[in-house]
């Protein structure tokens, strides 16, 4: 019988493979950016007339996930916000995450939190929208300043709210007499500006940067050098960055993902005891990873989007391939039953893109001659991940 005190005891005499895990976290924040300096420089042109008081153009930044978007302008923020208190300029930049619940899911939220920024609480609900932005013109006019405003996952906030935040947002500097803001979005979506409507685009005016993905190499480089400062010496082995940068360069060279296999598969070898971190701890950290990011990815949808999924591992079992028609009679099945709404076959599509985005799913889009196109659709997930995946949807559908 397990003695959990005697276990944790033990566990306390050991000694770590690690000597700061933390640097293997994603909240880190490294002193130098490597491979990121061209795109930090213009950045920092675009927004540095901000310390002069004078308004910066809103910019955005596009790239695919874990090329260093978020690690840089944080890293520019940090940077002018302790230039600006240091010289006592009144400059403040903001940065919030769209894709985080209660921050950014309603335009109210949005406000309300921007105003918390300046020290206000407001009510998470019950005043009109319209006194909301009121109190916040208020607190932005109180003083002659100018304030960089950073969205992340700017297009997250667009699909929960519409793009009518933007337009009002960047239309505050017509009706403030001392302050001005600047607009900073951060998107994975490459066409995110283009499926703006035409007023708010023109309103916006924004310059653009391009955040490339890190090639395999790259990709090594910035793991040694957090491998050198996370583990003991000697303790990864040769071959193990190698592969990792491997895993992340197939992912579109994604950085966040190579950093997170290399800390899993450090966690791997401790839980069973190895002084040493092999290609064995590091294949199954993929294995782990790669199933957490996709359970993560589904739970974090809206409930139709789920209702999709779960019609497609109901009709996987039975056929390796299938088709949009399919998915859509078995999903309206599982809305009867449930009483959930029904979403148009051309909504069931785009989501069927979604999670062909994803990598979840592979979507072949055929001919079939004069009836037309459609998708042949697989899934793209090992049986283990597709079983718990299952278990998870059926709990936050509530549907057996």
């Amino acid at each position: 019988m397990l003695k959990i005190g005697t276990f944790f005891e033990n566990f306390l005499k050991k000694d770590s493979i690690f000597t700061e895990k933390s640097i293997l976290l994603s909240a880190y924040m490294p002193h130098e950016i490597m491979y990121r300096e061209e795109q930090i420089k213009e950045a920092a042109n675009i927004l540095a007339p901000a310390l002069r008081l004078e308004r910066p153009s809103n910019l955005f930044i596009y790239g695919k996930t874990g090329t260093g978007k978020t690690l840089s302008i944080k890293h520019i923020m940090n940077s002018m916000n302790s230039i600006a208190e240091t010289n006592t300029i009144s400059m403040k930049m903001i940065y919030l995450n769209c894709k985080l619940k209660r921050v950014a899911d309603t335009e109210y939220r949005l406000l309300s939190q921007l105003c918390k920024e300046f020290g206000r609480e407001v009510p998470t609900t019950g005043l009109p929208t319209d006194e909301v932005y009121s109190i916040f013109y208020k607190l932005l006019d109180e003083t002659k300043q100018v304030i960089v405003l950073i969205l992340d996952e700017i297009d997250h906030l667009t699909k929960k709210i519409g793009d009518e935040i933007l337009y009002n947002l960047t239309r505050i500097n017509a009706e403030l007499k001392n302050a001005q803001i600047c607009i900073v979005g951060i998107s994975n979506n490459l066409v995110f500006s283009e499926n703006l409507d035409p007023r708010v685009k023109s309103s916006l005016s924004e310059e653009e940067i391009i955040f490339p993905p890190y090639n395999a190499l790259q990709i090594q480089d910035i793991l040694r050098n957090r491998t050198t400062k996370a583990f003991k010496e000697n303790i990864v082995q040769t071959g193990v960055i190698e592969k990792c940068s491997a895993y992340a360069a197939r992912e579109h060279g994604d950085i966040r993902r190579a950093i997170d296999l290399l800390r899993v598969s450090g966690e791997v070898a401790e839980r069973s005891g190895s002084s040493i971190v092999t290609i064995t701890h590091l294949d199954e950290a993929e294995r782990k990873v790669e199933s957490d990011k996709t359970i993560s990815a589904a739970i974090n949808q809206p409930k139709q989007f789920q209702t999709v999924l779960y019609a497609i591992l109901l009709i996987s079992p039975q056929k390796n391939h299938f088709f949009t028609g399919e998915i859509y009679e078995v999903y309206k099945k599982i809305c009867t039953k449930n009483n959930f709404n029904v979403l148009t076959q051309r909504r069931i599509s785009d989501i069927l893109a979604e999670l062909d985005m994803l990598g979840i799913i592979n979507a072949k889009i055929i001919s079939k001659g004069r009836y037309g196109r459609t998708r042949e659709i697989s899934l793209s997930l090992e049986e283990s991940i597709t079983i718990k995946l299952r278990e998870v949807l059926e709990k936050s559908l509530r549907v057996s």
